[in-house]
């Protein structure tokens, strides 16, 4: 059966025929691949739901961009594009990166009638929510302008089990998956279950009460805790081992 090969310039073509696109610009307009589809399938009810998400460019006649409120801007850092290796890594096998060193902050915001400050300063090296913030095209390099809360915690090495939480955020150390079931059975890397099981390593402060001093949390590290199977954000070590950040609330428990 014959099959056609989709490509960003027959997907640019289509868009201009798309209602969902009016008003943006094919050029501005980034697609992944989607590999190949057969004749007529791509449709308007294709593109239904499709979330297409490009880089605000900021002209080169504005020469600063100052952030409001709670808000913080951070130059991401560049995709790494080999391996330790030395291999070459494909655009879409180079993982999107989630950190980047701050370049400027806001004045802060009000808790309640207190007016406090920004804990992150212009040149720490952060690590932020996957999906946080606007990304911005400025100076030639990619930015992203995002809230203070969307800020997991500053990293000053090049190992994530250094990372030091901010606000109620809490880094875990991930336990291993089980290798036998109850009975005894072998499991296959397929059917491992994704631990929920980890200890603490590190906590943050703790929210602001109205009177903008930080609460503590109710978990503190060493401790062995469950948390939500689907919540926060996954790491690797250097060494291999596997790390998430989240925030207090989704920790269900603390096992002894």
């Amino acid at each position: 059966m014959a099959t056609s090969q989709l490509t960003a310039s027959s997907l640019t073509a289509s868009a201009r025929n798309l209602a969902s696109f009016e008003g943006l610009r094919p050029s501005t307009v980034k697609f992944a691949s989607f590999g190949t589809l057969k004749p007529g399938a791509l449709s308007h009810r294709s593109f239904k739901g499709l979330v297409v998400k490009a880089a605000a460019v900021v002209a080169p006649k504005y020469t600063s961009i100052k952030p409001l409120g709670d808000r913080v801007l951070v130059k991401i850092k560049e995709t790494e594009q080999k391996t330790e290796g030395g291999i070459f890594l494909p655009t879409t096998a180079q993982s999107k990166p989630q950190g980047g060193k701050v370049v400027a902050v806001g004045e802060g915001k009000t808790v309640g009638k207190t007016k406090v400050e920004s804990t992150v300063k212009t040149g720490a090296q952060v690590i932020y929510s996957k999906y946080a913030g606007t990304e911005i095209e400025f100076n030639g390099a990619n930015h992203l302008l995002l809230k203070e809360d969307d800020i997991v915690g500053i990293l000053e090495t090049d190992d994530i089990k250094d990372l030091k939480p901010l606000n109620d955020r809490v880094f875990i150390k991930v336990s291993e998956a089980e290798e036998k079931t109850a009975g005894g059975l072998l499991l296959t890397e397929a059917t491992k279950e994704k631990p929920s099981i980890g200890t603490v390593i590190a906590v943050g402060p703790g929210t602001l009460d109205e009177e903008g001093n930080p609460k503590p949390l109710s978990v503190t590290p060493g401790n062995t805790v469950l948390y939500s199977k689907y919540a926060g954000n996954d790491f690797k070590g250097n060494d291999g081992s596997d790390y998430i950040a989240l925030r207090a609330p989704e920790i269900m428990a603390v096992l002894s």
